[in-house]
């Protein structure tokens, strides 16, 4: 899924529908959404806006969550926030006709992500990180890929651990963010590692 594709990943309160068009038009194959928290997104109306031709996604307070063009749809990764199988499921079962793929963010270290058991969280719960994928790659559409981003653990093993778990899960692909946790962006990635 990923092989030979310059990929945009996904950056907070900058993945919006106008900054994935700009990176198409630079030349990314595939674009990631920011990440969306389940417990909000579940709740969302998929609307279709006639004015802009895009597909919104209104929240219960009538607020967008998400847009996306059907130009748009074999390039654009929509990235959910969950610990939660069933949450995770109903996000995807709303958004999987308009991306190609559904990523589940496992390395976000940052504490609006971590707090909800989101992001990094999920890197010491391998049960509940195979549940999440299982049940997605299960009850979506083979031609709607389940990636995850996952961030490196405390040792190479531990990562080639989760890895091997996060693969027997059916997924299309998944990326390793070379940072551990603790560490902020200002801070070399660990090239070496992956």
């Amino acid at each position: 899924f990923y092989t030979g594709k310059n990929i945009c990943a996904p950056m907070v309160r900058i993945s919006t529908l106008a900054t994935r068009l700009v990176a198409h038009e630079y030349g990314a194959h595939l674009v990631y959404s920011e990440e969306l928290v389940d417990k909000r997104f579940a709740h969302c109306t998929r609307v279709v806006n006639k004015e802009l031709n895009s597909i919104d996604f209104i929240d219960a307070k009538g607020m967008l969550m998400f847009r996306t063009i059907p130009e748009e749809k074999e390039r654009v990764v929509f990235q959910v926030g969950t610990s939660s199988a069933a949450l995770a499921l109903q996000c995807a079962e709303l958004v999987a006709n308009d991306v190609a793929a559904i990523d589940v963010n496992m390395g976000c270290p940052k504490h609006f992500s971590t707090a909800g058991g989101m992001g990094a969280r999920l890197l010491d719960q391998p049960e509940l990180v195979r549940d999440i994928l299982t049940t997605l790659r299960r009850n979506l559409p083979t031609e709607t890929h389940v990636t995850c981003k996952i961030r490196l653990l405390e040792t190479e093993q531990k990562t080639a651990e989760l890895a091997k778990i996060i693969e027997s899960c059916g997924v299309s692909a998944f990326a390793v963010h070379g940072r551990y946790v603790p560490q902020r962006p200002r801070e070399p990635a660990h090239w070496n590692l992956i």
